[in-house]
């Protein structure tokens, strides 16, 4: 049994995410509010596994979770990329003549933003949860709201889908982390299949720190996936580059950042994970 710590709730994306994952295992999902929430469970639980969005192909990434993440103290031990594919659903006695509202997470809404423009009569609503939005319609029997959320949670809560497929882009991809107790992550993963890192860095304010690191990763044949700057709160001008890494060969990986760590102010090694 996986006990599994997601924002949001059943029907959600983060849920469709944990058991894709962990498929042909059984999951219990942990349902929280925010993803503070999500951290203090696996802090709480040292068996909890967080699973967290951490990027979106159209929304970008979601900056508050690599500080979450580095500050959480929790190792990374996969990664789960998921189509996201949106509806909209109602009560079964609603149709298109009754809707005037409909409900769901921000980032939803902003996806299906030419969807909603073509119906400038239904008023959109932000919440915290796009499976939260048809549980709570189905819940409290909200006539004349719909929500936008996954099929999955419009079955699940006995909503009626208007229409399937609603995002504006068909190329709609979020990546998800799976995270837990530093202690616990061998038993998720096997370092002779590990082919990816995610690793946190600061730079000395130096011309050419930057180009330096980068130099010595290329000469380890290391492959920079992905880099995302975040300034350090109360230090102008300063930045923390969160940085994602993939190679064929561990021990060169390794020797990279035995190589660059001479050269940053300091760097902490999130996860070493095997690419989804």
């Amino acid at each position: 049994m996986k006990r599994i710590a997601i924002q949001g709730e059943r029907g959600s994306f983060h849920d469709i995410a944990a058991h894709t994952y962990f498929t042909d295992e059984q999951v219990e999902l942990m349902c929280c509010a925010t993803f503070e929430d999500v951290f203090e469970k696996v802090a709480d639980d040292s068996t909890a596994i967080a699973m967290l969005a951490i990027e979106n192909t159209i929304a970008g990434s979601l900056l508050h979770n690599y500080e979450l993440l580095r500050e959480s103290g929790t190792t990374v031990v996969g990664e789960q990329r998921l189509h996201i594919q949106h509806c909209i659903c109602c009560l079964p006695d609603d149709d298109w003549s009754t809707i005037k509202e409909v409900h769901s997470h921000p980032v939803a809404l902003m996806q299906c933003r030419s969807f909603l423009s073509n119906h400038p009569n239904i008023k959109a609503v932000e919440a915290e949860d796009t499976a939260g939005s048809a549980a709570y319609i189905a819940g409290n029997r909200c006539h004349g709201c719909a929500a936008i959320c996954s099929a999955d949670a419009a079955r699940l809560y006995g909503m009626k889908i208007l229409e399937d497929s609603i995002e504006d882009n068909k190329h709609n991809f979020t990546r998800f982390l799976v995270a837990c107790h530093p202690q616990k992550a061998d038993a998720f993963r096997s370092l002779t299949e590990v082919n990816k890192a995610s690793v946190v860095f600061s730079l000395p304010h130096e011309e050419g720190s930057l180009s330096k690191v980068f130099t010595i990763l290329s000469f380890y044949d290391i492959n920079l996936t992905k880099i995302q700057s975040l300034p350090i709160i109360g230090h102008e001008w300063e930045y923390l580059f969160y940085v994602d890494l993939t190679f064929d060969n561990f021990t060169r990986y390794r020797q990279a950042i035995d190589a660059i760590t001479p050269l940053v102010k300091s760097i902490k090694i999130l996860g070493e994970y095997k690419e989804n």
